[in-house]
């Protein structure tokens, strides 16, 4: 199909000096995006290198859409053909998942929510569409009916028992994250059960990943079987009994938008606990440290990627709320934004591919002070929230 080169952004223009300042960076985020595409071609950022290079992805990986999410962001702001073009061609590499069920997880929402239903949402292209569909059906199938939860990872095969003895029976809390594809497929189809799934999941989340506190577990973990919730536990974070930002940041995000989608009266309240024990835990800090509850003398390392899921998170949080509540969550989101802005922002730094410095991809396991394509992703997305635009591929 022929794809319009009319600018597709939708918010109204904002003229104030602090609106002024984000537009800047979001136009040089986007030129940076497009800069890089000629170097980048079909290859899918992974993780950034000392020089700000990138690693690339293998055909399975859970941060394969992160950039052609970029593309799309992109692609409203420049109507340009090409950035959408780029985009679409990585669907070869997600129908290669969508054909292999070994290389499908819980990420499928993050995989097919940035790159087909965006590409759908903004072009109307029927075969996005289509293999969004696909996924959706693929995700809602690892629906575990007796603990009510979609299982988060795959065992590694019969080799790595121990790996098969780890992943089963867990949730995480990036699923949040990827419900919206189950709910943007319920929209579309009109089968109660992709909504039944992902409201079953985000209720199973709330109960168990959520402290009473607000602050909140990486992973929990139930008897595969008999569905019984046992115990909650970390995998990136410092402890089980420690608070991973990014973790903290993706249930902001994903209660935040749930509730956005449903107008169910518990996940804002959700949201709002999560929020409130991350204001708190931030105290004056400006980028989120990558655990927020760590003892001292342990590596303050930060994670701009958490700040940045953060950021976007309490935008929404912002614009589904009201009056003083509301202002209060777009001043924490627009205060994070900042400390991004001026603290790990890449998009005058010569050379560099990506968007932001400072990520933390997996600090026990040393990846940190690093790019990060989804911490890319959601800074562009928060400065968009910023700036008053709604139209994502959530």
């Amino acid at each position: 199909m022929t794809i319009s080169t009319a600018p597709l952004a939708d918010a109204t223009q904002m003229t104030s000096p602090l609106a002024a300042d984000r537009q800047a960076v979001l136009d040089r985020c986007v030129a940076r995006v497009s800069e890089t595409s000629r170097v980048i071609g079909l290859r899918n950022p992974r993780v950034g290198r000392a020089d700000l290079s990138w690693d690339y992805c293998d055909p399975f990986d859970w941060v394969i859409s992160f950039y052609a999410g970029q593309l799309w962001l992109a692609y409203q702001f420049s109507g340009n053909p090409a950035l959408a073009n780029l985009a679409r061609a990585r669907q070869a590499d997600l129908r290669l998942v969508l054909d292999t069920v070994a290389g499908q997880d819980h990420d499928l929402g993050f995989i097919f929510s940035l790159n087909c239903v965006a590409d759908w949402k903004l072009t109307g292209h029927e075969a996005s569409r289509a293999l969004a569909l696909r996924a959706a059906d693929a995700l809602r199938a690892r629906f575990n009916c007796a603990g009510n939860y979609i299982q988060a990872w795959n065992a590694a095969g019969p080799e790595r028992p121990e790996r098969a003895a780890f992943v089963a029976g867990r949730i995480i809390a990036d699923t949040m994250q990827n419900l919206a594809l189950l709910y943007w497929a319920h929209a579309e189809t009109g089968n109660p059960d992709f909504k039944a799934v992902a409201d079953s999941h985000a209720e199973t989340t709330r109960k168990t990943l959520v402290r009473d506190d607000g602050t909140s577990f990486h992973t929990y973990v139930f008897d595969p079987v008999t569905g019984v919730p046992l115990r909650g536990e970390t995998h990136q974070g410092y402890a089980h009994d420690s608070c991973w930002s990014r973790g903290q940041a993706w249930l902001i995000h994903g209660f935040s938008l749930c509730y956005q989608t449903t107008g169910n009266a518990d996940y804002l309240a959700t949201a709002r606990r999560l929020a409130s024990a991350a204001e708190v835990l931030l105290g004056d800090d400006a980028v989120p440290l990558w655990d927020f509850r760590l003892p001292a003398g342990e590596p303050q390392h930060l994670d701009s990627s958490a700040g940045a899921v953060m950021s976007a998170g309490l935008f929404i949080l912002a614009d589904v709320t009201t009056g003083e509540e509301s202002l209060h969550w777009r001043a924490l989101a627009e205060r994070l934004l900042d400390g991004l802005v001026k603290n790990c922002d890449l998009t005058q730094t010569q050379g560099a591919l990506g968007l932001l410095s400072g990520g933390a991809a997996n600090v026990p396991r040393g990846s940190y002070d690093t790019m990060l394509p989804y911490g890319d992703y959601y800074y562009m997305e928060a400065l968009m929230r910023s700036l008053g635009h709604r139209r994502f591929g959530w």
